[in-house]
């Protein structure tokens, strides 16, 4: 059977690409722009990439048609595949039908955290032996694949809110039917298809209404936005992380890096691992939380979660040149963005560097949202711990930038790639941190900063 994906190269359909392949499919797709880590993935993994839409990738006619849902009418392929009458379906329900149906679903929701949570919850099953499926929104650092079948009755996913496709609007994670559900946290974003937070509740609570009265649901102490969600009617059984909770952390590194586990008040264990940041730090108290309903005890999850490595951009150190550090993070959101910057900060201080080592944010505010403008009041707020800020204005973005970059840490914008490396260049001193946040590829920036800070360096 031939499968034809359109837009295979975001992380959803990449994953959902490899599990086709694995399942013994033919497997093709397309996509407007091809960048790693997702396009390398589907090229080792033998999966044909076409760049761009041109009807003329249907002939033959494939099977069936997987339609992402970035894809909209007026697609040249999306009207080709409507005028030809070619069977089609939407990446969710194409995964439901095929994988999850059997599969004891181990899902994990939420505005922020879910690709790190999902490949904490999946190595720790894999490291305890139990060999599971999973698909998760960028590439794990325990694995390198972000999506496979797995042989055991468990399977993770990253459980998006984002809608299913153009001709399915309601979440992708409606069709996933958890028996284990994370629920990470919840703040308005997505705000191209969402008009407030009530409607992001709504499909959170359409969610729940899926997991079976003996499943379980994890969800964070005090938190009002998911409260009210529950609120609205919960039938499986309910453990709260955090504050009060039955699953608690104390932080014995301000960074985070390490903290100790107690479980209903008792404690049960130390995590010292590579991660920074208290976000981190809940992040791994929820995987613990859902692997223990799956049955692995928690001394043992513990001891796997020691060994985590963050997935691919997501704090990922891409470099080091002269003592300046270059790191990538995934943040897109102002939560996320001043998480992100609290613990690296953390980190730097924690050091206890002579040279008191700097951070030095570059953001790219790329996500549909962000150019909105949705999140531009706080977003100034998000980037105080910076000690410079460096804003790259993408195409689209209409409204101010400058008037965030004003209210940041020496904040500064910038309209072209050159003028911006040439910036961090000139500024960066060892010992500092560079600090990039894109949902994108931020044509390729990274790798151009390293080489723009050798050459620099050899002059």
């Amino acid at each position: 059977m031939h499968i034809h994906i359109l837009g295979i190269c975001g992380t959803f359909m990449g994953g959902l690409a490899v599990l086709a392949k694995q399942l013994g499919y033919q497997v093709t797709g397309s996509d407007a722009n091809v960048y790693p880590p997702m396009s390398t993935q589907l090229e080792q993994q033998g999966i044909g990439l076409i760049e761009g839409y041109d009807p003329a990738q249907l002939d033959p006619v494939p099977d069936l048609v997987v339609i992402g849902n970035a894809m909209s009418r007026g697609n040249p392929c999306v009207e080709a595949v409507l005028n030809q009458r070619i069977p089609y379906t939407s990446g969710p329900q194409w995964l439901l039908e095929h994988v999850l149906q059997e599969r004891w679903v181990l899902a994990v929701a939420g505005t922020h955290g879910k690709t790190t949570t999902a490949g904490m919850l999946a190595w720790i099953l894999e490291d305890c032996g139990l060999n599971p499926g999973f698909l998760i929104g960028g590439v794990p650092g325990n694995f390198d694949v972000s999506a496979r079948l797995g042989d055991a009755p468990f399977f993770v996913i990253e459980a998006d809110e984002y809608d299913s496709a153009f001709f399915d609007k309601r979440s992708k994670f409606v069709h996933y039917r958890p028996n284990t559900l994370i629920l990470n946290n919840l703040e308005f974003d997505h705000a191209d298809i969402f008009d407030d937070l009530g409607a992001i509740q709504r499909q959170f609570h359409h969610l729940l209404r899926m997991v079976p009265g003996h499943g379980r649901v994890l969800t964070p102490s005090q938190t009002p936005a998911l409260d009210e969600v529950l609120a609205m009617g919960c039938w499986s059984e309910v453990e709260y992380v955090g504050e009060q909770g039955l699953w608690q952390a104390q932080a014995l590194q301000a960074d985070g890096s390490q903290f100790m586990v107690l479980l209903d008040g008792k404690k049960v264990g130390e995590v010292h691992w590579g991660c920074m940041g208290l976000h981190n730090v809940h992040n791994g108290l929820m995987a613990l939380a859902a692997a223990r309903h799956a049955g692995v005890p928690v001394i043992e999850a513990i001891k796997s979660l020691c060994l985590f490595v963050s997935p691919k951009r997501r704090m990922e150190l891409k470099g080091t040149v002269n003592n300046i550090s270059v790191w990538d993070d995934f943040a897109h959101h102002p939560t996320a963005i001043a998480t992100t910057l609290a613990g690296l900060k953390a980190q730097v201080n924690a050091a206890n560097n002579a040279q008191g080592g700097r951070v030095l944010a570059v953001l790219e505010p790329r996500s549909n949202t962000m150019k909105m403008g949705i999140h531009q009041q706080p977003l100034a707020d998000s980037l105080q711990l910076a000690d410079a800020t460096y804003l790259f204005r993408p195409p689209g973005l209409e409204w101010d930038l400058e008037a965030v970059a004003t209210a940041c840490p020496e904040g500064c914008v910038y309209d072209d790639m050159d003028s911006l490396i040439a910036a961090l260049v000139s500024t960066a001193k060892p010992d500092d941190h560079i600090l990039v946040m894109s949902n994108g590829g931020f044509g390729g920036i990274h790798q151009r900063l390293l080489t723009a800070l050798t050459q620099h360096l050899e002059q």
